[in-house]
């Protein structure tokens, strides 16, 4: 018989964050714990086996916790199930060794250190001591991932070489930003005058440590990987693919609904088209146009307050009606994003608290001069009603939930998939009327129908179907992908460029937003014929926007029984 005081699934979840906080303290600044504020956590193989260890003992604190009495109830029982999903899937990238050739463009150990920054406190004295201490911790850090990665090279495991050189590019640009000086040295400059001299010092030390990764990633790193495949195969495609959707994926399935969404959006797409530029050759003839001659937002400020107004804008005309947010969750900071990452805009959710809000971030690429039609349903997909609602109103039900649910657990493709609903949602309570932003709209959703058809058919190296207008018969390469993504997207060459690097090194993470909406979809629709005419969109979405992260076969039971 289970011992009645031993813990029940969601305080061996809780506990779980907290033994996690300990081992990976940019978790913790995520989460406002402000303890973490000063370090940074081991990135050397010694500290990702130390990870995967809390994982493995975890689940066998579940399996006993499962026995106890009380633990088939709801709450309990949806936990236990994220837990186990999420730490097994864990475990399989873990143990396939994958963290020794984790080099990319938008997500690697290099990428949180200098992220955790961003998002750490600077409004004491005492907060600026601890970032002191955090800027000497990056050395050590780095030094860690090169060493995680020296061990890949010993056992033949290679990043590509076009992610490769992307990190090598971005090192060199973190390392100078113009101004003589590096990133770490710039954000170091907005201290009090009476650290200087421990910021900067502190600060050098970074930006050398940054230098000495570079020089050792393009002059030993990028020689010995060049020669490896860019795509990485089925086998550690599904694996992948499992970790960001939560469950094992039907590829060749997910390949052709890819297609599919493809050519439905490819029809609407030309309908409004011609709306904005009658007789245009193509959907993006007309989107050129827009570029050209359609409503901007002049000033990097100007944009960012433009944005600002968009979120606040939504609030106000979906609280109440569609929605029923409290106090903390209206509030979303619209943010500038520092130079030198990937070119795709992002949110970072708020801290447990809500002392740190929610925040999405602009990279302005050196661009001062913003069409409207490129950031209206971007902004309610990082904004409102998409990643700020779902992921803050989890922090506001975490009590209920758990810690875990509400935060680390999350299933990428269920907060992709959220957030791409919420644009079509917004499309269909007629917010996006207007010509420019619908084009705009169903240019982003056709970038999520292409992520899905080139992300598997690279990796898998899948034929073009038959009825392609593009390469009908071949099989895809990353030279094919570039070039479809090109001719099928109003994004600029740096970006498409950008996104194929994230594409090849985060195999299986892009196909998460299709596939999670589809998910969304099917889960409201069911619900709707459940309940008939009874059936209340408000009351479902706040159901469906507090129950916590799930993988996407989880999600949709849920959201089909709401």
């Amino acid at each position: 018989m289970s011992d009645t005081n031993s813990p029940l699934p969601r305080q061996v979840a809780d506990a779980y964050v907290d033994e996690l906080i300990a081992l990976d303290p940019i978790t913790g600044t995520y989460l406002g714990v402000k303890e973490s504020s000063s370090r940074l956590p081991d990135t050397s193989p010694a500290g990702q086996e130390a990870l995967a260890d809390l994982a493995r003992t975890t689940l066998a604190r579940l399996a006993e916790a499962e026995r106890r009495p009380g633990a088939d109830s709801e709450a309990e029982r949806r936990c236990a199930r994220l837990l186990r999903e999420r730490l097994t899937a864990e475990i399989a990238v873990h143990e396939a060794e994958e963290g020794l050739r984790a080099v990319s463009n938008i997500h690697s150990p290099v990428h949180s250190v200098r992220e955790a920054f961003t998002i750490t406190p600077t409004d004491t004295d005492e907060d600026w001591a601890a970032v002191a201490e955090r800027l000497r911790a990056v050395p050590a850090a780095l030094r860690g991932y090169r060493e995680s990665l020296a061990a890949g090279l010993e056992r033949k495991l290679h990043a590509g070489p076009r992610p490769t050189q992307t990190f090598i590019g971005q090192l060199t640009e973190w390392s100078d930003t113009g101004r003589g000086r590096g990133w770490f040295e710039d954000f170091a400059a907005d201290g009090p005058e009476s650290r200087r001299g421990e910021l900067d010092e502190a600060a050098r030390a970074a930006t050398a440590a940054v230098v000495e990764l570079r020089d050792w990633m393009r002059d030993v790193y990028a020689p010995a990987v060049e020669d490896t495949p860019n795509t990485v195969g089925r086998e550690r495609y599904a694996r992948f693919s499992r970790y960001y959707n939560g469950t094992d994926l039907d590829l060749d399935e997910a390949y052709a609904y890819g297609w599919s969404e493809f050519h439905r959006l490819l029809g609407e797409m030309r309908k409004e088209a011609e709306k904005v530029l009658p007789g245009a050759e193509t959907p993006w003839v007309a989107l050129a146009h827009l570029d050209e001659h359609g409503t901007h937002i002049e000033g990097v400020d100007e944009v960012r307050d433009w944005l600002q107004g968009l979120m606040d804008e939504a609030i106000e005309a979906l609280d109440g009606t569609h929605f029923e947010l409290a106090e903390r969750v209206r509030r979303v900071e619209s943010c500038i994003a520092p130079p030198g990452g990937a070119a795709a805009p992002y949110y970072t959710a708020p801290s447990a608290d809500f002392s740190r809000p929610g925040r999405t971030w602009l990279p302005t690429m050196g661009e001062t001069r913003f069409p409207v039609y490129d950031l209206v349903s971007t902004w309610y997909h990082e904004g409102v009603p998409g990643h700020h609602l779902q992921l803050a109103q989890w922090a506001h039900v975490a009590d209920s939930l758990s810690r875990y649910q509400a935060t680390v657990g999350i299933v990428s493709a269920n907060a992709e998939g959220w957030a791409l609903y919420a644009e079509r949602l917004m499309d269909e309570l007629g917010f996006l009327t207007d010509p420019e932003r619908r084009l705009g709209y169903l240019d982003a959703q056709m970038m999520r129908a292409v992520r899905v058809i080139i992300d598997i058919g690279m990796h898998l190296e899948l034929e073009i179907p038959a009825d392609s207008p593009f390469h009908p018969g071949e099989r895809w390469t990353p030279e094919l992908a570039l070039e479809f993504f090109g001719a099928h997207s109003s994004r600029p060459r740096d970006f498409v460029a950008s996104e194929l690097i994230r594409y090849l090194s985060m195999p299986g993470q892009a196909i998460g937003y299709k596939l999670g909406e589809r998910a969304w979809l099917l889960g409201r629709e069911n619900a709707r014929k459940r309940h008939g005419d009874a059936f209340d969109a408000k009351a479902w979405h706040m159901a469906a926007l507090s129950q916590g992260s799930l993988g996407l076969d989880d999600l949709l039971d849920e959201l089909s029984q709401l």
